[in-house]
């Protein structure tokens, strides 16, 4: 007999998506013993679409208004019943051997204790495909040191989220990159399953691409994460460029060469994973996509810079909480 697994996630006003993410738990080849979904406080028709699944899956619904992304997931967590947890997202469709793969390295003779899937883009314009090319990593850099597990594609034992203390509720943003740095703080063993596969939509518009990136940024600010990062994007964009902008009126040949040496190492990746994803575009597509990676990058760029200092107050006042949390000191919940 496999093991039970419990299937969680957290949803809010997902009305319109949340049945494409049911069907295609439905289609699952290694269904879910349970799924347990916490709404939090959805003002659309998002609770009556899934509970219309109800006679289809072995659903459980709890609403829970005002929770979080954090709080979501740890009460739907608390509420599972079985100690294999998957934790997928709202605004996904799961590959149809998702769960198969996600959990197959549990049933090997040196099981790990966390199991990453990962995620693709599932782009419907020239944008979106631009999007994900200059923002989102390719399979191949998965496991590098340069990826980190998203809590749309993640199995874990119960040991594992009870001995973290839980996702962090007190992080509004960046919440599952907190998570995945209090796990390999405390050691577990981590496993990465790179054909358990979700889609998701990038964002299809630029307006809203900065309001993602603001968010993460003010995330990134509450948890004290990657202040080197920050502080180099901040010395790049008020320092290094305006210092290039005047050295091009006395030594423009050095300025140009420095400039195209900054842009190589700014946009060599985003470029090579948007000619690996060409096919997804017409020829005279490609080009209008080209043309978009460096907007994409700036924006983000930018907005990054305005979110980051709107979350370090909160950051600050609760550091020593923080630094417990995601460097390990101590298992309880903050």
């Amino acid at each position: 007999m496999p093991e039970p697994v419990s299937l969680v996630l957290t949803v809010l006003n997902e009305g319109d998506t949340v049945g494409t993410l049911m069907d295609s738990v439905l289609a699952q080849t290694r269904p879910p013993d349970e799924v347990v979904v916490v709404d939090g406080g959805s003002t659309d028709h998002t609770v009556a679409a899934l509970r219309a699944y109800e006679g289809r899956l072995p659903l459980r619904v709890f609403v829970e208004p005002g929770a979080n992304i954090s709080r979501g997931r740890n009460r739907a967590i608390a509420e599972a019943r079985h100690e294999l947890i998957a934790v997928t997202d709202a605004g996904v469709r799961l590959d149809a051997r998702w769960l198969e793969r996600l959990i197959a390295p549990f049933e090997a003779p040196y099981p790990p204790d966390f199991v990453s899937g990962f995620f693709l883009p599932d782009p419907h314009t020239p944008f979106e495909v631009a999007l994900a090319a200059t923002t989102l990593p390719a399979r191949e850099e998965m496991g590098r040191g340069r990826f980190m597990p998203s809590s749309r594609s993640v199995a874990f034992r119960r040991y594992v989220w009870e001995h973290v203390g839980g996702y962090p509720e007190w992080a509004d943003f960046s919440e599952d990159v907190l998570f995945d740095l209090a796990v390999q703080a405390r050691g577990f063993r981590i496993a990465y399953a790179p054909d358990a596969v979700v889609y998701f939509r990038p964002r299809p518009t630029l307006r809203a691409f900065a309001r993602q990136y603001r968010h993460y940024a003010l995330g990134d600010g509450q948890g004290l994460l990657w202040p080197r990062r920050h502080a180099i994007r901040y010395g790049t964009y008020l320092g290094l460029v305006p210092a290039l902008a005047l050295m091009a009126r006395r030594r423009p040949a050095l300025a140009g060469f420095l400039w195209a040496l900054g842009a190589a190492a700014m946009f060599y990746t985003p470029y090579k994973r948007l000619w690996r994803m060409r096919s997804l575009l017409r020829p005279h597509e490609r080009l209008l996509a080209a043309l978009l990676v460096p907007i994409i990058r700036v924006t983000g760029d930018v907005a990054k810079m305005w979110g980051y200092p709107q979350g370090l107050p909160h950051g600050w006042r609760h550091r020593e909480r923080v630094r417990a949390y995601v460097r390990g000191r101590g298992g309880a919940r903050p």
